[in-house]
């Protein structure tokens, strides 16, 4: 786990440069169209569209533009159609990757995603070459100052798998897929408001990457790859250490 904490962290901060680059929006957008389109407007039965608008208020998205997208998921208004693809590969260092995106050209998505593998050192794979490292889970993570005491007595009591307290002082919350939404909702229920809140890919394993200069080599393909615009997500089971990052 201490891999994906670090990669947690790094995520974060990506989430910054992001929403500076403009770039933020439409990711939620598409997330929020293709969440309704598949699981329905109502995101109280629709987990994964309940998780994208909390992302999307959080990043200060108005409840119109939300309200836009969920409508052209669902086709009361045209919009353009989108597909969801998961691209698996290897990153410099041996790195397990996936790349998940949201397209209207599957072509171009490939081709961008392939190109940038290849110029960083990974290689694509196929499907399922690297997702048995990978276990989907529900991550809730709370800022450093919040009791401990209070999020491990609630979270466990609905189910959480594991609670950690991280070097910072936050806290991070790990759930089975499936008690995501229970959890989060006791946590809210109680006045223990998240930081960040979402379903993500955990590695079962981590690959230490102590080379600096295949450390700055995976950095750069991430940075690139989340700058597509097709791009939503990139995890990884790299673990690399707090001074080379």
């Amino acid at each position: 786990m201490a891999g994906h904490s670090k990669w947690a962290n790094i995520k974060f901060r990506k989430m910054g440069q992001d929403a500076r680059r403009g770039k933020l929006f439409t990711k939620y957008i598409r997330e929020i169209t293709v969440s309704a389109r598949q699981g329905g407007a109502d995101p109280q039965t629709n987990p994964r569209l309940r998780t994208a608008i909390d992302k999307a208020l959080t990043a200060n998205m108005t409840r119109d533009t939300i309200d836009r997208a969920i409508k052209r998921g669902v086709g009361v208004i045209d919009g353009q159609q989108l597909e969801e693809m998961r691209y698996e590969g290897y990153g410099p260092g041996g790195v397990a990757m996936i790349v998940d995106c949201l397209t209207n050209n599957r072509k171009r998505t490939v081709s961008d995603v392939r190109h940038l593998f290849t110029k960083y050192g990974g290689n694509l794979g196929t499907d399922g070459s690297v997702a048995y490292l990978f276990h989907e889970k529900g991550q809730i993570t709370f800022s450093a100052g919040t009791s401990e005491e209070d999020v491990m007595n609630i979270a466990l009591e609905y189910g959480a798998e594991d609670i950690q307290t991280e070097d910072d002082g936050s806290l991070e919350v790990t759930t089975a897929f499936e008690d995501f939404s229970k959890v989060k909702r006791a946590l809210e229920e109680h006045n223990l408001k998240p930081e960040q809140a979402e379903i993500t890919l955990i590695p079962v394993t981590s690959v230490v990457v102590d080379d600096k200069n295949l450390a700055e080599k995976f950095m750069k393909l991430v940075d690139l790859l989340e700058e597509l615009e097709d791009v939503q997500s990139v995890y990884s089971n790299a673990d690399i250490a707090e001074d080379m990052l």
